[in-house]
């Protein structure tokens, strides 16, 4: 059979899949990330192998469009209001939970045998998040409240504090190998900035255009079209799409007449693709990636999930003693994905020394917090009372 018919095939097999999750998720009580995760998982070639060649033809680009759309709804949480009331909290929580990871899973690591390199490297991963899952999980569970704002203002910005600190980590470790620190730190300011500077760039014209053409399908093909043509700029650019998309979004919401238009359409049609990205991504995670992971990634693990929970739990105190917040906001941190081993096959380049070791780590361990991080944030967003079912 040929292979686009197959593909055919298997993606509407896939979307049914995806129904029947979603039917099964709200009897089992589990996210239905998680859900879809583990069904790709048992899908793919680690198991049954029901999926051939599917994730070499469209997950790299079913990927970005469901991150593009991501970025660009967590832009539209970033309202003026929404800064008013949480901004301070979200900026101090934000940065003390990428420091304190970063510093716990540094130390953990290279007290459990890793080498410095390898261990400054893994504390910069330590602190790339994963924006889908959260975003996912709070609005299926129609999760609303101080909380979860808070949640979505942190997983919009934290990971472009994660990229500038895995940016000086690198640079920092590039000196100790006789690297070009400044390449490093260039580029990691350039994929921060750039993705910062376009965002606000297509914003203007787009917050502009928002309101002054018919709603409905025109509204529709303006907002895919922006989204589509930042996401297109930014990887021409080599900056962050998810970033841009992001600001563009907060751009938009804040300075359009009618700014929940192209939010609604872009809401309407991004579920089938987080649905094959989910899915997909389940069918990437492989088995050995699991058992390859030894003491220092245990270490990491550990080290990991405390420095979410005690950075939270530092920031939110230090604003306004919400302990509340305090005490659930780093269960809520933990999912991470795709921009972790982004960043780690960026450092196996660099330096090739440590690439037999940091891979499998990051892999493994990736695909451990990619399953279990969204019931984890299930459980924050139900401790925290803002889950009404």
């Amino acid at each position: 059979m040929d292979n686009l018919v197959l593909s055919y095939l298997t993606i509407g097999a896939i979307f049914l899949a995806g129904l029947l999750v979603d039917i099964l998720g709200q009897y089992l009580r589990l996210p239905r990330v998680t859900l879809l995760l583990v069904v790709g998982f048992v899908a793919g070639p680690s198991i049954l192998d029901l999926l051939p060649n599917l994730g070499d033809i469209w997950f790299e680009a079913v990927t970005e469009i469901a991150l593009m759309m991501i970025g660009f709804l967590l832009g539209g949480h970033l309202t003026l209001s929404t800064l008013r009331r949480h901004g301070r909290r979200v900026l101090m929580t934000s940065v003390a939970v990428v420091l304190a990871t970063a510093t716990m899973v540094g130390l953990g690591t290279w007290l459990a045998g890793a080498s410095l390199t390898l261990a400054l490297i893994l504390g910069a991963v330590a602190t790339a998040t994963a924006p889908a899952a959260t975003e996912d999980v709070i609005r299926e569970a129609r999760a609303k409240g101080p909380f979860s704002e808070t949640l979505l203002g942190i997983v919009a910005i934290d990971d472009a504090w994660g990229l500038i600190l895995f940016s000086l980590v690198l640079a920092f470790v590039s000196t100790l190998s006789g690297g070009d620190p400044g390449h490093f730190l260039a580029h990691g300011l350039w994929e921060v900035g750039g993705a910062l500077l376009l965002g606000i760039v297509l914003g203007i014209p787009m917050a502009y255009l928002t309101g002054r053409i018919h709603g409905g399908e025109p509204t529709l093909v303006e907002a895919l079209g922006f989204v589509l043509l930042c996401g297109g700029i930014a990887l021409y650019l080599e900056v962050s799409f998810i970033l841009a998309a992001m600001t563009m979004g907060a751009v938009v919401v804040n300075l359009a007449r009618h700014h929940g238009r192209p939010f609604h359409a872009i809401e309407g049609i991004e579920w089938p693709f987080k649905l094959l990205f989910f899915l997909l991504a389940g069918a990437s995670l492989e088995l050995n990636a699991l058992m390859a992971v030894g003491v220092i990634g245990l270490a990491y693990i550990i080290a990991r999930i405390a420095g979410r929970v005690l950075g939270a739990a530092l920031g939110t105190y230090g604003v306004d003693r919400d302990t509340i917040s305090g005490r659930w906001m780093g269960l809520a941190l933990l999912p991470q994905a795709g921009i972790a081993i982004g960043m780690a096959l960026t450092a196996s380049k660099s330096l090739p020394d440590i690439a037999e070791f940091l891979m499998p780590i990051v892999i493994g361990t990736t695909v451990l917090f990619e399953l279990t991080g969204p019931i984890l944030t299930q459980l924050a967003l139900k401790r925290a009372g803002e889950i009404r079912h």
